[in-house]
C-alpha cells in the first residue's frame, strides 16, 4: 500500500466521521436542546465504546489489514471522535499496568486542554 493510498483512507474515513459527528450534534440540538452538550456527550461515548469494540476484535480475534485500520480507526474514529483515540491510549496505559501514568494522562490531558482552551480566548480577547 503507497503512502499516497493510505493519506487518501484517513482522509475519505475521517470526512465520513466528521460527516456523522455533524448529524448527530445537529439532532441532538433539534431533539434534546442545548442546554447540554448532548451531542458531543454521545459521541465521545459512542466513538470510545466502538474503537474498544475494534480494537478488542483486532487484539483477541484476529488481524485487519492495514487499510482497513487507517481507514476505520485513524479515518472514520477520528474524525468522528478523537475522544475514541484517548479512551484507547489510556486503557493500555491501564492494561499495562501504568496506573499513575494514566491517571496523569487523563488528568493531565482535560485539565491541560481546557486550560489550553481558556489561554486561547484569552490570547484572542486580548489582541482584538
Amino acid at each position: 500500500m503507497g503512502q499516497l493510498t493510505s493519506y487518501l483512507l484517513v482522509f475519505f474515513g475521517g470526512g465520513l466521521g466528521a460527516t456523522l459527528r455533524h448529524l448527530i450534534n445537529v439532532t441532538c440540538a433539534r431533539c434534546m436542546g442545548t442546554a447540554f452538550p448532548w451531542g458531543t456527550f454521545i459521541i465521545n461515548i459512542t466513538g470510545s465504546t466502538v474503537m474498544g469494540l475494534i480494537a478488542g476484535y483486532l487484539a483477541f480475534k484476529g488481524e485487519a489489514s492495514q487499510p482497513w485500520r487507517l481507514f476505520l480507526m485513524t479515518g472514520i474514529l477520528g474524525g468522528y471522535t478523537t475522544f475514541s483515540a484517548f479512551s484507547l491510549d489510556t486503557g493500555l496505559l491501564y492494561e499495562r499496568g501504568e496506573l499513575a501514568l494514566a491517571a496523569f494522562y487523563v488528568l493531565g490531558s482535560v485539565m491541560l486542554s481546557i486550560a489550553g482552551l481558556f489561554a486561547g480566548l484569552s490570547i484572542v480577547r486580548h489582541l482584538t
